[in-house]
């Protein structure tokens, strides 16, 4: 499922598809920009102020430490290889939509697998730069590790040997059997031949971050000669390892970290956007905002009627709920509970619900010196009080609720029960404090806990969770941070409770998390059975009996593994102030923001 409010499941996302995300769980501001000339397409001007739980930390989704909901959501309005500009956006309905602003996906054969990318004779980025192959085949070379030579350790992922240029949130599941891509330069075709069918061929979007950009950032004169190099340059070889590219580390460095932003960036290459909105302004953290414009160059169909957006990060429920009341933002998405739903009610704001494919879970570092014994997880997951956690923070907002028991699945999609029959979570159901003490036959081992501060409900979670523990005999040290998400992964935590959010399309989401060495494989897991699991799900092709029976399977031996546990479906809530005409609930990764162009300002 997207980080934050929890974690992005691999969301669309360049070179990889449908990833799962980060879910996240009294501010200043910025001034409404007067109305000037509108974009083309731009219509009848003003703001439209939307709050969100968590701030935003870079300008992509896309690598480990970015991989957050809100950064998504500055994704998905740039056109970053997912939303309006790339090849395709998901909209409320889980539908997979195509758009051909810029260009165009056509299957060309499926025995072997061809897919040919055509970009529109007039695509040109948001800085007035034209759209050429090489943008396309830089998004390639990104998503399939064609250049890396890295050796990995088998257990932990880490690289032995070897580089690995560009970190992604994802995998490069897919990609990595394709060939160097066929161009056709003149006619603007790419055209990719994959070494095995690809389950997620028709989600894999490669209108990301410009070329030209990383041509600057790498020496080169132009995206010409960015073309030639990608060509002549060899392709890497673990076997025989060569030293560090020059080129591609450069490109490698602003891929993985030149778009994490604390303030404004004086780069304005950081800034250019392939989608109908392009980012104005910046300030960090809770308390903070990010700001659009219209992109200048937007050709698009669909199109913005107001003349700046603006997404204000505010991490207290109430603080929102106030602002929206005052008419400081015109839609929030709090986290929900009884008392949001009950103040917005009570000045008449208007309340937008629905299921959210997102899920809070606690997470054990399999490879922390605690948590690295199978029987002092077991111990750990006896204490947990998931029903209590359950009573807590959901059943006052849905009194029919009940304990999530799928890691794979949530309460509202048909394979869940299945799932829930054949994996064992259940067993989990009420804590064993007794069961716990004989496990730990006297010892009393210190867990640390990573979780977000910032977040009500996770704080909830921990005290909990803390309290619960204890009987048992563990010692529980607070490691909640309001920089969670960027500790994910860290070694410096025993355990993490956050959410993961899913796009709802593809199976991405499937290496990405489980599978050694995943880009959201954040706590270490390894298990060979659900790595070779992982591998056959990306290569299974119009069977969804086998792909849900792959799931199940890999649920059954994560809790076989004491991998952690599944706590709760996330309700969504969304509501407005009625300022704001058009908005549409979405349980996905995009929230609110994902049909601006049908959004109106009410005067």
């Amino acid at each position: 499922m997207n980080r934050r409010r929890g974690r992005a499941l691999a969301g669309l996302a360049i070179g990889t598809a449908a990833m799962v995300a980060l879910a996240g769980c009294t501010t200043s501001t910025p001034a409404p920009s007067e109305s000037g000339s509108a974009a083309p397409g731009a219509g009848t001007g003003g703001t439209i102020s939307v709050a969100q739980t968590n701030a935003v930390t870079a300008l992509t989704s896309a690598t480990p430490d970015t991989n957050l909901n809100t950064n998504g959501m500055v994704d998905y309005l740039t056109g970053n290889a997912t939303g309006p500009g790339s090849f395709l956006y998901v909209d409320s309905e889980f539908n997979v939509v195509p758009d051909e602003t810029n260009g165009t996906i056509e299957l060309v054969s499926e025995e072997p697998l061809v897919v040919q990318y055509t970009l529109d004779p007039e695509a040109v980025w948001s800085d007035g730069t034209p759209m050429t192959t090489t943008d396309m085949l830089l998004a390639w070379a990104i998503g399939s590790g064609w250049f890396d030579d890295a050796t990995l350790d088998e257990e932990t992922g880490e690289v032995t040997q070897g580089n690995q240029y560009f970190q992604l949130a994802g995998s490069t599941a897919g990609l990595d059997t394709t060939e160097f891509p066929e161009i056709d330069a003149e006619a603007g075709t790419l055209t990719l031949t994959y070494g095995e069918p690809y389950v997620d061929w028709n989600l894999v979007n490669l209108i990301g971050k410009p070329a030209h950009v990383f041509a600057e950032a790498a020496g080169f004169a132009d995206t010409d000669e960015l073309a030639t190099f990608l060509e002549e340059t060899p392709a890497g070889d673990p076997a025989a390892p060569a030293a560090a590219n020059e080129q591609l580390s450069a490109m490698a460095e602003l891929w993985n970290t030149g778009y994490n932003i604390t303030a404004m960036p004086e780069d304005e290459n950081l800034l250019v956007s392939a989608g109908m909105w392009v980012v104005k302004d910046f300030q960090a953290d809770d308390g903070g905002f990010i700001s659009f414009e219209p992109n200048p160059e937007w050709r698009g169909e669909m199109s913005p009627s107001f003349d700046e957006l603006i997404i204000r990060f505010i991490g207290d429920p109430n603080a929102q709920i106030t602002a929206l009341q005052n008419g400081e933002v015109d839609i929030i998405e709090p986290q929900p509970s009884a008392d949001t739903i009950a103040a917005i009610e009570a000045f008449g704001g208007t309340l937008i619900q629905g299921p959210q494919l997102s899920y809070d879970h606690l997470d054990l570092t399999m490879d922390s010196e605690v948590f690295s014994d199978p029987v002092v997880r077991e111990a750990f997951l006896k204490t947990i009080p998931r029903q209590a956690i359950l009573e807590s923070i959901i059943t006052p907002i849905q009194p029919d609720a009940e304990v999530l028991n799928s890691q794979q699945f949530v309460q509202n999609q048909p394979q869940y029960e299945d799932a829930v029959a054949a994996n064992g979570y259940a067993d989990f159901a009420e804590p064993d404090i007794e069961g716990a003490r004989e496990l730990l036959a006297g010892a009393t081992p210190t867990v640390s806990i990573l979780y977000n501060t910032n977040n009500p409900n996770r704080v909830d979670s921990f005290q909990l969770i803390q309290a619960s523990a204890q009987e048992a005999g563990f010692v529980i040290e607070d490691a909640g941070s309001p920089d969670w998400s960027s500790l994910l992964g860290s070694g410096t935590y025993d355990a993490s409770i956050f959410g993961w959010i899913s796009p709802g399309v593809g199976y991405a989401s499937l290496p990405q998390i489980w599978q050694t060495g995943g880009g959201g494989n954040y706590n270490g897991y390894s298990n060979a059975e659900v790595d070779a699991l992982a591998d056959e799900s990306q290569v299974t092709i119009g069977d969804e009996e086998r792909l849900t029976e792959i799931q199940i399977e890999i649920d059954r031996l994560s809790r076989e593994d004491f991998y952690g546990l599944p706590l709760f479906q996330v309700p969504g809530l969304v509501a407005t102030n009625g300022t704001v005409d058009g908005v549409v609930y979405n349980g996905g990764q995009t929230g609110a923001i994902w049909n601006t162009w049908e959004w109106t300002p009410v005067s």
